[in-house]
C-alpha cells in the first residue's frame, strides 16, 4: 500500500512538516538549576541548541551552569514580575522557546492554613505565568514556545489539596488562552505526577523511599517517572509546531490507579 500524493501524511503533502531539533535555537529555562529545569537544559545542549539559565539561588545555578555551559545565566526569584520584566527586556536578541519550571506546590489542610500565604502563591504563580507571556512575547521567534509547568495531582480532590486544586484547574484554562493571544508564538503545559527529583525529597522526606517502591508497584509502567522523562517531552513539544493550546499529562498512569 502506498500513500496518495496529497493525502495527510504522504510525503510532501500540504501541512506535514519535518519536526526538526534545537540546533541553532535558543531556550530560556527558568528554573533551571536542578531538576526538570536542569536535565531539560541538558537535553537541549545534546540536542544542539544553546541555553540561558535562570535560577533563584545562585550558587546552585553557577554550579549548573559550570556543567552546561550557557549563553548566560540570571540569578533571580522569577515570581518578582518587575524583575521578571527586567530580564526579558535584557536579552540581546530573539530566543525560539521559554521553559518555566520554578515554583513548587503547597499541601496544606485547610485547619493549617494560611490564607495570606495562600493568596500569595496562587497570586504569584498566575502572575508570574502572566508576566512571562507579556514581556517575552516580544522577544520569543513566531512558531516558538513557551512552555509551563503544572501537575495533575490536584485533579482528584484530597485534604490538603485545596490551593493544588486551585492551581491545577486554573492552569491549562490559562494556557490555552494564552496561545490565542500569542499566536504565532505556541503555549503549551506539561502536567506531571510524581517526578523523582529534590524537590520531591524535600517534600517528602523519609517518606521518599516508601513512595517510589509504591510507585514502582502499581504505576502500569512499573517504575518512577524521572526529570529525564519530563525533558524529553519538554523537547518534544518544543520541536513539534504542530501543538499549542494543550495540556500534556506525564504520570505513568498515575491517574488511571483508584487511590
Amino acid at each position: 500500500m502506498t500513500a496518495e500524493s496529497g493525502a495527510p501524511g504522504a510525503p510532501g503533502a500540504p501541512g506535514t512538516h519535518r519536526r526538526p531539533g534545537l540546533a541553532e535555537q535558543t531556550v530560556v529555562v527558568i528554573g533551571a538549576s536542578s531538576g526538570i529545569g536542569l536535565e531539560t537544559a541538558r537535553q537541549v545542549r545534546a540536542d544542539g541548541g544553546q541555553v540561558v539559565l535562570v535560577g533563584r539561588n545562585p550558587e546552585r545555578l553557577e554550579h549548573a551552569a559550570q556543567e552546561i555551559h550557557p549563553l548566560s545565566t540570571a540569578a533571580f526569584d522569577a515570581t518578582d514580575t518587575d524583575r521578571l520584566k527586567q530580564f526579558f527586556q535584557d536579552l540581546p536578541g530573539p530566543v525560539d522557546h521559554v521553559m518555566v519550571t520554578a515554583g513548587s506546590p503547597s499541601y496544606l489542610p485547610l485547619a493549617n492554613l494560611d490564607v495570606a500565604a495562600a493568596r500569595r502563591e496562587c497570586g504569584e504563580r498566575l502572575a508570574m505565568t502572566l508576566g512571562v507571556a507579556l514581556y517575552s512575547r516580544d522577544k520569543v521567534r513566531d512558531g516558538g514556545t513557551l512552555l509551563f509547568m503544572g501537575g495533575t495531582g490536584g485533579r482528584r480532590p484530597g485534604v490538603g489539596l485545596a490551593v493544588v486544586s486551585a492551581l491545577t484547574a486554573a492552569l491549562p484554562a490559562l494556557i490555552a488562552n494564552l496561545a490565542l493571544e500569542l499566536a504565532p508564538i505556541r503555549v503549551n503545559l506539561i502536567a506531571a505526577g510524581f517526578v523523582d527529583t529534590s524537590l520531591s525529597a524535600s517534600l517528602l522526606g523519609d517518606q521518599l523511599d516508601a513512595r517510589r517502591e509504591e510507585l514502582r508497584a502499581t504505576l502500569p509502567i512499573r517504575r518512577v517517572v524521572g526529570p529525564a522523562d519530563v525533558a524529553a517531552l519538554a523537547v518534544h513539544i518544543m520541536c513539534n509546531d504542530a501543538l499549542t493550546g494543550g495540556t500534556y499529562d506525564i504520570d505513568g498512569g498515575q491517574q488511571l490507579l483508584s487511590h
